[in-house]
Parts: C-alpha cells; structure tokens; sequence
C-alpha cells in the first residue's frame, strides 16, 4: 500500500500515462483508462492506495475548474434566454426519470423511500462526462452546447435541493428552503458582477501585461465564489460557474480560459481515478443483475426521451438525437445523493452501492456512444477527433 501522497501521485500518473497509451493503442476511449486504473490499483482492487478520500477530493478542483471556465466562455444574455425555453424540458425530463427509475428499482425488490431515492438520484446527466466528450468550439459556439449547458445548469440546482433535503431528512418546509436557495443564488450573482466590474476589470487592465497576475486572479476569483456559493448552502460547481460568467465580458476572458484549460485536465484525471478507486466489485457483483437492468433502461430512456421533449420545443431531430445521446447517462451528483441519503440513513447500503454501480457503468457505455457516433476530443478516429 502506498501512504505517502507524493508516491500516490506518482502512482497514479504514472499508472494513467501506461493506461492511457494501451487504451490508445487498443482504441479506445482514453478517459475509460483513468477509471480501469482506479479500479485496479484502488482500495478494492489491489490496494496499492487504500484511502482515494483525499484523492476525490482534490479531483472536485477539476470539476470546479471546468465550470468556471464554461461560465468564461458563456455570455450572460444567451444564458437567459437558454434557460426559459429549456426550463421546462428539463423539469419534464427529471420527474420522467424519477418515476421511471422508482418503478423499476421497485420492481426490483428494493424498499419504497430506497426506490424513490435512487430514481431522483439517476434522473441528473453527468456534467463532467457530458461536457468532456463535446469538443470545444461546439460547446461554446454551437447551439448544441449551449442547450446542453442550460440543461445541466439547471440538473445542478435541482440536484442542491435534492440533496439539502435527503442530508435534513424530509420534506418539510420544502417551499421555503427552495425559495431561500433561489434568493442566495440571485444574491450572490449579482455581488460577483458587481466586483467584477467594479474592482476585477480594472486590476485585469492595470495588470494586463503581467500574464502571471492574470492567472493568479481569475483562480483566485473561481475558488473565491465557489467556496462563498457552498457556505451559502449552495454547491462549489454553481458557484464556480457563476464567478466563470461573471467574468465573461472582460475582453481577456478567452486568454484565460485556455491558460487554465491543462490545469482543468490535471484534476479531471484525478476525477476520473477516483470513480474507479471508489468501485466496490465484491459488492457489485451482488448487485450486477439489477444494475445492468436499471443501467440499460437508463440508456435507452434518456436518449429517447430527450430527443422528444426537445424536438417538442422546436429542436431540429438532429440536435435532439444528439443532445439525447450526449445527456443519457446518469452524474456526479448522483454519487454524492447515494452518499447523502447512505450517511443519514434514509437507504439501506445496497441501494447506495446500486446507484454507484449504474453510474460507473452509465459513464462507460455513454462514452463509448458518444466517441462512436459523434465529434469528441478523445476520439481514436482521426476524422471524429475535433476540440
């Protein structure tokens, strides 16, 4: 086992470079590597690290990182108009999934409450797959990415009231906890573009020609909001993008964007490792018939679903069948409500490792349909590989 953080991470970069290039070589999706070597070298594995908390932990920057720097790439009036006509959908879409996924995990001999959980739990889309697998231009400039953005925008804010109410154990006073929420979120947006334009804006052009102050402030600014957005009770993710988009109209936004981009990636890998290293295959198998049951109804549901209920508000079938694709897996979020509601004892521990077991294998099967099917930056097919 190895203790020392340093040698962890030398394990595990090192691990991701071997793991990396074999996939290359074998053709397939690199980000998959990641997750196979935190299965292998994890705590349920070989064990050659035994605690990947601290590891998830720091792998939650990358997350953090990559929100902020959409939020830099996204202009606030698109942003409003997005939102209204995807609303909508969205909220549809959820309560579709919700019901779905509680019927069929009922169906599967699992108790009401644990049901109902891990239906709310599967009905969110993964940010991180989602967003790792468009390329760039098409996320920031493309009608595509913009909607998908909205949508997972929107996952996120449902998914903080999810978990605020699994964490405090019911659904008393439900109206006013979301009204609240809703008011620090408003309150909080506005104070970061007021600084910004007051105080952010003229440090950036002070200092313009000091590319290391540049740097140093929009991090800075980022982890600033994220962290103000989770002592208001809301989640670092949002935070991050709100202080992202807040800074989209300075003229240097996009300078910045691709100067954090490798650091994004360095904790992305991180990410990824510890999905794996967290992946119990001694409980799984316990758990595989059910999971592979509510894994597949996932991935034929969501797909089709969407494409509906966008095409539904005008969507071309094209972005519809895509957008479906691109969002039909399930998240990050769904992990930390398994983990929630495990913690506070609304489900029992094999509905926590159910949830975990149909999101690792949401992530790989979505991957794989999206490399094979549609533009990404990881493609092993020279003509599907775009960023």
């Amino acid at each position: 086992m190895v203790d020392h953080t340093i040698l962890q991470f030398v394990l595990i970069f090192a691990g991701a470079a071997l793991f990396a290039t074999l996939f290359l070589f074998l053709k397939q999706p690199i980000i998959l590597a990641y997750i196979v070597l935190g299965i292998v070298v994890g705590p349920k594995g070989l064990g050659l690290i035994g605690d990947a908390r601290q590891i998830e932990q720091l792998a939650h920057i990358g997350i953090i990182l990559l929100l902020f720097l959409i939020g830099l790439n996204f202009q606030p009036s698109k942003l409003v108009g997005l939102l209204g006509r995807v609303g909508i959908v969205t909220l549809l879409t959820c309560l579709a999934f919700t019901l779905l996924g509680l019927a069929a995990a009922w169906a599967l001999g699992f108790p009401f409450i644990d049901s109902l959980v891990i239906g709310a739990a599967l009905m969110f889309s993964s940010t991180i797959v989602s967003l790792k697998l468009i390329p760039t231009t098409q996320l920031h400039h493309h009608h595509v990415g913009e909607v998908m953005i909205s949508v997972l925008l929107l996952q996120d804010v449902i998914a903080i009231v999810l978990i605020v109410l699994v964490t405090e154990g019911g659904m008393d006073n439900i109206g006013i906890s979301v009204v609240i929420l809703l008011l620090k979120l408003a309150a909080l947006t506005a104070l970061a573009f007021v600084i910004v334009k007051i105080v952010i804006t003229r440090l950036f052009m002070k200092f313009d020609v000091i590319k290391e102050h540049t740097f140093v402030m929009a991090l800075g600014w980022g982890l600033l909001v994220a962290g103000a957005a989770e002592m208001l009770g809301l989640s670092l993710e949002m935070g991050a993008f709100i202080a992202g988009i807040s800074l989209a109209t300075v003229p240097i936004a996009l300078v910045i964007a691709e100067e954090l981009k490798p650091l994004r990636d360095f904790f992305l890998i991180l990410f990824f490792f510890s999905i794996g290293a967290k992946f119990d295959l001694v409980v799984s198998q316990q758990l595989i018939l059910p999971g592979l049951i509510l894994t597949t109804l996932l991935m034929v549901a969501k797909p089709v679903l969407f494409k509906l209920s966008f095409k539904a508000i005008g969507e071309t079938p094209k972005n519809s069948a895509e957008l479906g694709v691109r969002l039909g897996q399930a998240s990050e979020f769904s992990l930390l409500i398994a983990f929630s509601a495990l913690a506070s004892g609304v489900i029992e521990a094999s509905s926590s490792y159910l949830i975990q077991l149909v999101v690792v294998l949401s992530f790989i099967v979505s991957t794989y349909w999206v490399v094979a099917v549609y533009p990404t930056p990881i493609s092993y097919k020279s003509g599907q590989r775009k960023d």
